[in-house]
C-alpha cells in the first residue's frame, strides 16, 4: 500500500488533466476532421483538407500572431529583466511590497485593463487629445488600430508573467558568488555575463514560455486596441467558433496554432540549451 501512496496522491491531478485537457483535445481533434454545417450537423469524414483550407485562408493572421507575440515577448524581456534584477538585488526588505505592486493590476479584469488602454490611447482621449490641443501632435495622429497599440497591450498585460519567474531565479543567486567573481578582478559587466545571467536562464526560459504562448493566441488586445489590419489568429478562431459556427475550421486552426507553438518552443529550447537551463536550475 505504501508503494501506491504517491500514485494515489497524484490520481486527482491526473483525473483533472484527463477530464479537462485530454478529453476536450480529443473531441476537438475529432471535430477538426469533420464536414457539414451547424444546421444539418457535422459528420466524421476524416477530412484532413480542413487543415490545408484553414491554413491557406488564414496564414496571414497566423504569421501576424507569431510576429506580435514575438515582439511582445522581446519587449517584456527587455523591460522585465531589469525590473526583476532590481527587485532581487536592490529591493531590500521592501521586496514584498514591490511584488505586490507588480501583481496589483491582476485585481482588475484582463478585459477592463485592456479597455483602459483603449481609453488612454484614443485619438481625442485624455493623453493625445490634450497634446493635440496644445499643438504638440498633428490632428491626424493616432495610435489605436496599429501594431504598436496591440503589441503594447500584450506587453502590458503579460509583463508580470515575465518578471516573476526571472525574479525567482535571480533570488536564488548567492550574492557571495558575485562577490567572488569581483574578487577575481571581474568587472560588474563580466560578473553579470558569466555568473548572474547563466544562473537566471531557468527564469528567462520559463518567462518566455509563459508570455509568448498566451500572447500569440490572445484575441482581446487585437480586438480592443487593433483594427481590421491587426486581426490575430485568436480573433479568427473565436469568430469561426461563435459567429460562423464553422467548428471544423476553428478546430483545425486551433491545432495548427498549437503545433506551430510546440515546434517554436522546441526550437527555442534547443537554441537556449535545455541541458544548460536544467543544470542552472539544479544549482
Amino acid at each position: 500500500m505504501r508503494r501506491l501512496t504517491p500514485y494515489l496522491l497524484a490520481l486527482p491531478s491526473w483525473m483533472w488533466l484527463a477530464i479537462f485537457l485530454v478529453v476536450p483535445m480529443v473531441a476537438m481533434a475529432s471535430v477538426s476532421l469533420q464536414t457539414g454545417n451547424a444546421i444539418d450537423g457535422f459528420a466524421m469524414t476524416f477530412s484532413f483538407s480542413n487543415y490545408g483550407d484553414a491554413l491557406s485562408r488564414y496564414s496571414p493572421q497566423l504569421l501576424r500572431s507569431l510576429l506580435y507575440g514575438g515582439l511582445a515577448t522581446v519587449a517584456m524581456l527587455i523591460i522585465g529583466y531589469p525590473v526583476a534584477y532590481w527587485i532581487a538585488f536592490r529591493g531590500g526588505h521592501r521586496k514584498s511590497v514591490y511584488l505586490f505592486l507588480l501583481l496589483l493590476p491582476f485585481f482588475v479584469s484582463f478585459v477592463l485593463r485592456t479597455i483602459s488602454w483603449n481609453f488612454l490611447l484614443s485619438d481625442n482621449g485624455i493623453l493625445f487629445g490634450t497634446l493635440k490641443g496644445w499643438g504638440l501632435l498633428p490632428a491626424d495622429f493616432h495610435v489605436l488600430a496599429t501594431t504598436f497599440a496591440v503589441v503594447g497591450g500584450l506587453t502590458y498585460n503579460f509583463l508580470p508573467f515575465m518578471i516573476l519567474p526571472i525574479y525567482v531565479a535571480l533570488e536564488r543567486v548567492d550574492p557571495r558568488v558575485v562577490e567572488a567573481a569581483q574578487d577575481l578582478y571581474a568587472t560588474r559587466t563580466a560578473a553579470f555575463r558569466r555568473v548572474v545571467l547563466p544562473l537566471s536562464l531557468p527564469g528567462v526560459f520559463a518567462g518566455v514560455l509563459m508570455t509568448f504562448v498566451p500572447a500569440t493566441a490572445d484575441p482581446i488586445n487585437a480586438q480592443i486596441l487593433g483594427g481590421t489590419a491587426n486581426t490575430m489568429i485568436g480573433n479568427i478562431i473565436q469568430t469561426e467558433y461563435l459567429t460562423n459556427l464553422d467548428y471544423p475550421t476553428a478546430s483545425a486552426l486551433s491545432f495548427t496554432l498549437m503545433a506551430v507553438l510546440l515546434v517554436g518552443i522546441f526550437i527555442y529550447a534547443r537554441a537556449l540549451g535545455t541541458e544548460n537551463v536544467l543544470e542552472a536550475a539544479a544549482r
